[in-house]
């Protein structure tokens, strides 16, 4: 994984300097907040859009981060002998986590508190959705085990 907004482990080993610390995210999203605050004043759009761009850009390095997260779920996955469909379906969950969070995140930002709340009742149901035949599989399996 080249480049990126943190910290590579490789066998047991960490790579540093593959990309921004959580001292430098940390600067970031301070300056941003401080950019939006003064913005907000005079100019309530250009907060917004401040706080979109430091958003979107920790988006990004939030992202990386999940890249390492499936390369070590993958690996984890060699060792034992789990059905691919689970795997995929627990990244999915995880990536829509995010993608709500940040959404919302924005929205409420932007003074829209009931969009953002819309949009996590949203990903909850479909995380819900998504673990449904993960939960009839262990239903299954633990029915095959009690006969």
């Amino acid at each position: 994984m080249g480049g990126g907004c943190g910290v590579r482990v490789m066998d047991g080993r960490e790579e540093r300097g593959a990309g921004m610390t959580i001292m430098q995210i940390g600067a970031v999203g301070v300056l941003g907040a401080l950019l939006a605050v003064q913005f907000k004043a005079s100019k309530a759009e250009y907060a917004v859009y401040v706080s979109v761009a430091v958003g979107i850009f920790l988006f990004f390095c939030i992202v990386q981060r999940l890249g390492f997260f499936v390369d070590v779920v993958s690996r984890l996955k060699s060792y034992i002998n789990v059905d691919v469909a689970y795997v995929q379906t627990m990244l999915k969950m995880v990536g829509l986590t995010y993608i709500a969070e940040f959404a919302s995140g924005i929205c409420k930002d932007a003074g829209h508190q009931a969009i953002a709340v819309q949009i996590e009742t949203f990903c909850k149901l479909t995380i819900l959705a998504l673990g449904m035949p993960v939960l009839l599989a262990l239903f299954e399996a633990i029915r095959e085990f009690m006969a």
